[in-house]
C-alpha cells in the first residue's frame, strides 16, 4: 500500500532492500508485523513485501498507528518535506507549523482554522490538502514534530524529562508522558535507558547548552555558505570564526545564543543557549531555514543542469544552497541599509545601528563577539535615526518597514505566494523589485524568487560577443529554471568568482 504522494511501490521496496540513502527523508516504511516505521536506510532485516506500506512523511506513518523505530531513528532523517511535491499552500502551512503555529496548547480546531486563514484557505480545505500531499492532518504533522523532537532530545541530551517536554513543545509533562506511553507502550525514560551515551552530542554542562544534530541531504557547499554569512555578519550580533557560525538571538522577550558547525558529511551540530526551553522548536526551525537544510541539492542540480549554460556551474558547485535569514525584519533592514553601497559599508551601518539601538546581552548569555541582539521593529519604528550616515530617503524607508512590521507582524511570514508577497513589499516606500525578491529568497524561502534586475546576473550570462542580456531577456531565459530560479541565481553569482579567490566572492559584492 502507498500512502500519499506518487510513491512507486517497486522503487520504494528496492530502496529499502538496498538501503538507498538517496531516499532517506523522502519516504518511510511501515512494517505491519512490528508496528514500527523506519527510514529506508534502517539496518534492520528487510521486511517481506506483503508486510510493508510506504508513507511520504513520518506524520502519515504515525497517524496510521505506527511508532518510530529505535534503531534508525526517523527523527534524525533529512527533512525534505518542503521539496516532495506538496502544493504551495501546504508548503507555506508547513513553514508556519515549524515556526510554532500549532504548538500546544493551540492544536485544537481553532488553531487549524487560524493557520488556514493565514495561508488563505478554509480549515476543511487545508486538512484535505494535507491528507492529499502528506498523508496526515495539520494537527498530526504538528504532533509528530513534537514527538520526534522529544525523542531526539531523549537520545542526544541528558536533559531532565520535564525540560524535554517543554523543549519539544508539549503543553505539560503529563501530556508528554501520556503521548509516549500511547505511542511506544513505555514511559519516555525507558527510551533514554536504551540510548548509546557515547554517540550523543549531549547537553554541554560547561556552558549549559543544548546540543543537537540536524541532518541534511549531501552534498553541501559549507565553505560557500560560511563565506556568505561571514561577509554579512553584523558586528555584535553575529560572528564566524574557526568554521563555526555564532549569533545572538531573541524570542519571546528572552535572549541567548546559538553556535552552528558541520559534523561529518550530512549533519550540522547546533548548540543552543537560551533561558526558555519552549522556544527550542522554533530556534531549530530557524536554523534549518538559515542553512537551507530542507533542500534537495541532487534534484535541484539535475533540474538546473538541463540548461547547457548552467550545467558546468552546477557541476562546479555541488550542494550550493540559498542562505536564509534568522529574522525577516533583520534581513529587511540589512537589505535597506545595503542599497547602492558595498557589502562592507552596509555591514558597518548595521553594526552602528545595533550599537545604538540593540539590546545588550546580559550575563551569562553574552560571549566574546556577541554583545547585542538586533533591535526590534517596535523600537526602530519610533527611534530617532537621523544620526545614521545614509540618505534621508533610506532612513524613511527603514522607519516605514519597521512600522509596517508593527502593524502586520505576519508581513514577512510565508502566508502568500511569491507574486503577492513581492507586490505587498513593493508597496512600501523605498522597496523595489530587487529588494522584494531578495527578501522573498532569503526570508520567505521562496525557491523561485529571482532578482532579474541584478547587474551581476546579467554579467554572468554575457555572451561570447561581450553583449549582456537585459533584465527582460534574463527573465525570459529564467523561465526554464522554474521552480528553482533562486538556486540558479546563486550559481550565476558564484560563477563570477575568480578561481584564486574565496568561494562566493561575487555574492559578497552583489548581494545585500
Amino acid at each position: 500500500m502507498i500512502v500519499a504522494m506518487d510513491l512507486d511501490p517497486d522503487a520504494c521496496y528496492r530502496a529499502i532492500q538496498t538501503r538507498d540513502a538517496g531516499f532517506d527523508g523522502r519516504l518511510f516504511v511501515a512494517v505491519r508485523t512490528t508496528g514500527v516505521y523506519c527510514r529506508p536506510v534502517c539496518p534492520a532485516r528487510c521486511p517481506k513485501r506483503e508486510n510493508v506500506s510506504f508513507h511520504a512523511t513520518a506524520a502519515s506513518a504515525q497517524e496510521a498507528g505506527y511508532r518510530a523505530c529505535l534503531r534508525c531513528r526517523p527523527e534524525t532523517s533529512p527533512q525534505l518535506g518542503a521539496w516532495n511535491g506538496a502544493s504551495n499552500t501546504v508548503s507555506r502551512a508547513l513553514a508556519l507549523i515549524e515556526a510554532g503555529a500549532l504548538d500546544a496548547p493551540r492544536e485544537d480546531g481553532a488553531g487549524v482554522e487560524t493557520l488556514a486563514g493565514r495561508v488563505g484557505v478554509g480549515g476543511r480545505q487545508l486538512r484535505r490538502l494535507f491528507l492529499q500531499h502528506l498523508g496526515a492532518t495539520p494537527v498530526g504533522v504538528a504532533q509528530t514534530r513534537r514527538v520526534l523532537l522529544a525523542k531526539q532530545l531523549i537520545h542526544e541530551t541528558d536533559l531532565p524529562m520535564g525540560e524535554v517536554a517543554l523543549a519539544a513543545g508539549f503543553g505539560s509533562v503529563r501530556r508528554f508522558n501520556e503521548t509516549f506511553q500511547q505511542l511506544y507502550d513505555c514511559p519516555p525514560a525507558a527510551l533514554r535507558r536504551r540510548k548509546a551515551l557515547p554517540s550523543s552530542p549531549g547537553h554541554g554542562p560547561a556552558n549549559d547548552a543544548i546540543v543537537l544534530s540536524l541532518r541534511y541531504r549531501p552534498p553541501y557547499d559549507w565553505d560557500a555558505m560560511l563565506a556568505f554569512l561571514a561577509m554579512r555578519a553584523i558586528p555584535g550580533v553575529e560572528i564566524v570564526r574557526d568554521g563555526v557560525y555564532r549569533r545572538a538571538i531573541a524570542l519571546d522577550g528572552a535572549a541567548g545564543t546559538i553556535a552552528v558547525r558541520p559534523i561529518g558529511d550530512d549533519r550540522l551540530s547546533v548548540a543552543v543557549r537560551f533561558p526558555k526551553p519552549s522556544a527550542l522548536p522554533r530556534i531549530l526551525a530557524r536554523v534549518r531555514g538559515v542553512f537551507d537544510l530542507s533542500a534537495d541539492p541532487v534534484g535541484i542540480g539535475e533540474a538546473l543542469s538541463q540548461d547547457p549554460g548552467l550545467a558546468p556551474m552546477v557541476a562546479a558547485r555541488p550542494g550550493l544552497r540559498v542562505p536564509g535569514a534568522w529574522d525577516g525584519f533583520e534581513l529587511a533592514v540589512r537589505a535597506i541599509l545595503g542599497q547602492q553601497i558595498t557589502v562592507v559599508a552596509a555591514r558597518k551601518l548595521a553594526g552602528d545601528l545595533v550599537a545604538a539601538h540593540g539590546a545588550p546581552l546580559a550575563a551569562p548569555w553574552a560571549e566574546p563577539g556577541l554583545t547585542h541582539t538586533f533591535p526590534s521593529a517596535a523600537l526602530l519604528a519610533t527611534a530617532d535615526l537621523s544620526g545614521m550616515k545614509m540618505p534621508g530617503a533610506r532612513i524613511r524607508c527603514l522607519s516605514a518597514m519597521a512600522q509596517a512590521i508593527v502593524e502586520d507582524p505576519n508581513l514577512l511570514s510565508p502566508t502568500a505566494g511569491l507574486e503577492e508577497t513581492v507586490k505587498r513589499l513593493r508597496a512600501l516606500p523605498g522597496i523595489g523589485e530587487w529588494t522584494a525578491q531578495y527578501i522573498a529568497m532569503r526570508q520567505l524561502r521562496e525557491p523561485d524568487a529571482f532578482p532579474a534586475a541584478d547587474v551581476a546576473l546579467m554579467r554572468a550570462l554575457t555572451g561570447a560577443d561581450g553583449v549582456r542580456p537585459t533584465a527582460e531577456q534574463l527573465l525570459a531565459r529564467a523561465e526554464a529554471w522554474r521552480p528553482w530560479r533562486a538556486y540558479a541565481a546563486l550559481h550565476l553569482w558564484a560563477s563570477l568568482a575568480d578561481q584564486s579567490a574565496p568561494p562566493v566572492r561575487p555574492l559578497a559584492r552583489r548581494m545585500r
